[in-house]
């Protein structure tokens, strides 16, 4: 799969929903984690990110206007140990009772399934960051077969050693619609460069204006283990 221009490929997408980037920064370095959340709805607008210890929580910007929210509060980032976990929706906890319990972030998602938002019938996106002996990740996607309930597709993909300056993204819709189309294909390679604030600001900036509402960036430097991150909400 070609390498492709991060900016380019969010700036050539309406509408990609919630994104997880995982990488290495181009020094090679630290680890690069990235979350970010779209809307179309007011529901789905009125939210931003909110620091949970190292966590991450999504919470209601304004709560008189919360109507409904079972599947945009949730907590999407979560560390265990040496293992950061990522994903779009309550399958973070999931995955993170199953690796307290000695099992793995595959069993865990294996018990998961896409939302249940009809039409859309949402894709439930996570991903896994391990620095322990080596770097590693691994991203999943959960949805259905072409909007069929009945059927539910469960695709890994792992990167072992990744190379600097790169990292793989991953997101909800390949695009705008009613119903909306569903991610196809395996998680996109792109060009990962610069500081924490240059990336962070570049995905900003390549996020549709109207739709983007919140976006979560974090470096874990690969031999101290330190982390720093960045937040950043449209409502503010």
């Amino acid at each position: 799969m070609q390498r492709m221009n991060l900016k380019e490929y969010l700036n050539g997408n309406e509408y990609p929903g919630r994104g997880i980037l995982l990488g290495k920064s181009d020094d090679g370095k630290s680890a690069v984690m990235a979350y970010f959340i779209m809307g179309r709805s007011e529901n789905s607008r009125n939210r931003i990110f909110e620091e949970d210890g190292h966590g991450l929580r999504t919470k209601a910007f304004d709560e008189s206007k919360l109507s409904d929210p079972s599947l945009i509060i949730y907590s999407p980032v979560r560390v265990m140990e040496n293992c950061t976990v990522v994903t779009n929706g309550d399958q973070t906890d999931t995955v993170c009772e199953y690796l307290k319990a000695g099992k793995s972030f595959e069993e865990a998602l294996r018990t998961r399934t896409f939302e249940p938002d009809q039409p859309n019938f949402t894709p439930r996106i996570s991903g896994i960051v391990e620095t322990e002996n080596h770097f590693r990740f691994t991203l999943s996607i959960l949805k259905s077969g072409d909007g069929d309930p009945a059927v539910a597709l469960r695709q890994f993909y792992e990167y072992e050693s990744p190379a600097a300056g790169e990292g793989r993204i991953i997101h909800t819709y390949s695009g705008n619609g009613n119903p909306l189309p569903s991610f196809e294909g395996e998680p996109v390679r792109v060009e990962v460069s610069g500081s924490i604030d240059e990336l962070t600001h570049q995905l900003w900036n390549s996020l549709n204006e109207d739709n983007k509402i919140s976006l979560f960036v974090r470096f874990i430097n690969l031999k101290t283990g330190l982390m720093e991150t960045r937040i950043l909400n449209k409502n503010r």
